[in-house]
């Protein structure tokens, strides 16, 4: 049975969704999960775009052990050399360059004939060379090249030195038939296609991304790429957990299986959905609320006699299962930690101990402790970006005038209370931040979602606002979701806040300026 190599691209081309900000803490994290999951790649970044990716990939490079860390980069000098500064010290380290090959692409993007593209490539492969051992060459927007070309371009960049070859479906187009024989066509007609990796890129455009992939493993295709939950450009791209799940339960037919832990899959879709702010459509395949729900009466009765009748798919296998109270206010530290190690974190004793104060605030808040409720304490302990902080908050009114009174933390240490009215009690609370931050943000998206089950479950509010035309998600959680829905807000401020690495008087100017 062959082995398909998973590329995840989740931290690259996932981040690139809109509105999507991970700080370097969410990525790293990310990443050790995803090495968890077993992928066998990770597309930690694109070094060059900016000086915070730089430096997530590079602390990724670092810290992150267990999978080969690939860095993005165009056909030129300067983005093959920030790639080689930001992961050279990974313990095993790709570059993943490319270069448009599409006829529609070469003429209107690059403005490069055919030949020149093609002497790029081969330039920019060999320049690679003298810092990598491994690399990956991609001919962006192949699924709407001439196979003819294509075949050309492959045969120049492996003999100059490229171990595997991308053919991407960049923007959704092709159909599986279709894709897969790009494949086809290629093994058989470029005469040193036994000296390169094949790998498939699918976007979701048209709905096919992931019926594109399988296509293509039926064609001999050696890696497939995508991202947890199917995040991406516009559409997304082709959901990792649904390819690994459909070659196991049907190996029969493709003969084929990867190297995944199935039993991680429901949590990484969960870390990735909350970081991401990317909520999980309820029937979305493997990973949606409703995947293994039976509301027919008719199937309900057939599950109950034999799983089989209606479930092809064990939840179990892809780590769902009976959300088990664990702790609660008489748990100790000891019970604490053990089983923070069972859900995979390794903190140190500093860590651990602000970790269990803040689990031992919400037992007093709620009378049984989930998982989902430790993830939190974990996430807000990990991923808390100290600039702005909610230090205490009151509302009055009702859901149609109100007015809210919060004190906030500013980034030089000092404190700032205030008061404002809105149009419902969010609304009132974020005004009121406005007031304080002496920001003003639009609000483009509001969402809130129970984390944990009960009366007194975790309220998790994700929100998108806008600053100076850029999207900015945040999210926050707790038991009151009107304290849940301020955190998310200051989350978002604080995003803003850290990935220009602008002092509070600097933004409030870029602010008026805009």
């Amino acid at each position: 049975m062959r082995v398909i190599k998973i590329l995840d691209t989740t931290l690259r081309d996932g981040e690139q969704s809109a509105g999507v900000n991970l700080n370097t803490n969410e990525k790293r994290e990310i990443a050790k999960q995803l090495v968890r999951l077993g992928v066998d790649a990770i597309e930690a970044g694109f070094p060059i775009a900016s000086p915070g990716d730089f430096q997530a990939v590079k602390t990724i490079a670092e810290e992150v052990k267990g999978a080969t860390i690939v860095g993005f980069a165009r056909a030129t000098k300067g983005d093959i050399d920030a790639v080689y500064e930001a992961i050279k010290h990974a313990e095993q380290a790709r570059i993943h360059l490319f270069i448009a090959t599409s006829p529609i692409h070469m003429k209107y993007k690059l403005r490069k004939s055919p030949e020149e593209v093609v002497e790029i490539a081969v330039e920019m492969v060999k320049y690679a060379k003298k810092y990598f051992q491994e690399i990956q060459f991609s001919a962006e927007d192949a699924g709407r090249s001439d196979l003819e070309f294509l075949a050309r371009i492959t045969k120049e960049v492996i003999d100059a030195g490229a171990k595997i070859i991308n053919i991407p479906d960049t923007v959704g187009y092709m159909m599986p038939r279709e894709y897969g024989y790009m494949f086809k066509y290629l093994k058989e007609k470029v005469p040193n296609s036994h000296k390169a990796l094949f790998s498939a890129h699918c976007h979701d455009d048209l709905g096919l991304a992931v019926a594109n992939t399988l296509a293509a493993i039926e064609n001999g295709v050696d890696q497939v790429e995508g991202t947890i939950n199917g995040i991406g450009e516009r559409a997304g791209n082709a959901a990792l957990e649904e390819v690994a799940v459909a070659l196991y339960t049907r190996k029969d037919y493709y003969q084929a299986t990867t190297n995944m832990n199935l039993e991680q899959i429901a949590r990484s879709s969960k870390l990735i959905s909350k970081l991401t702010g990317m909520i999980v459509p309820g029937n979305k395949a493997i990973v949606g609320a409703n995947a293994f729900a039976h509301e027919s009466g008719i199937h309900q009765d057939g599950v109950l006699k034999e799983r089989t009748t209606y479930e092809i798919i064990r939840p179990e296998l892809v780590g769902y299962s009976s959300n088990k109270l664990v702790l609660g206010k008489h748990s100790g530290r000891h019970a604490f930690k053990e089983r923070l190690m069972a859900l995979g974190y390794a903190l140190s004793d500093e860590q651990i101990n602000i970790a269990f104060q803040k689990f031992k605030e919400l037992t007093m808040k709620k009378k049984e402790i989930f998982d989902d409720d430790l993830l939190m304490i974990i996430d807000e302990q990990q991923f808390k970006q100290n600039a702005f902080e909610l230090e205490y908050f009151h509302i009055s009114g009702d859901n149609s005038i109100s007015t809210a009174m919060l004190r906030i933390k500013l980034p030089n240490g000092e404190s700032k209370e205030e008061a404002a009215h809105g149009e419902g009690l969010v609304d009132s609370v974020y005004n009121t931040i406005d007031r304080i931050s002496g920001i003003h943000l639009k609000l483009k998206d509001y969402q809130i979602k129970s984390e944990g089950y009960g009366r007194d479950a975790v309220g998790s509010v994700h929100v998108k606002v806008e600053y100076n035309g850029e999207l900015y998600n945040g999210r926050g959680m707790s038991t009151n979701v009107i304290e849940a829905s301020a955190k998310a807000y200051i989350d978002a401020l604080n995003r803003i806040y850290v990935k220009h690495g602008l002092t509070h008087q600097e933004l409030k100017k870029q602010e008026i300026s805009s």
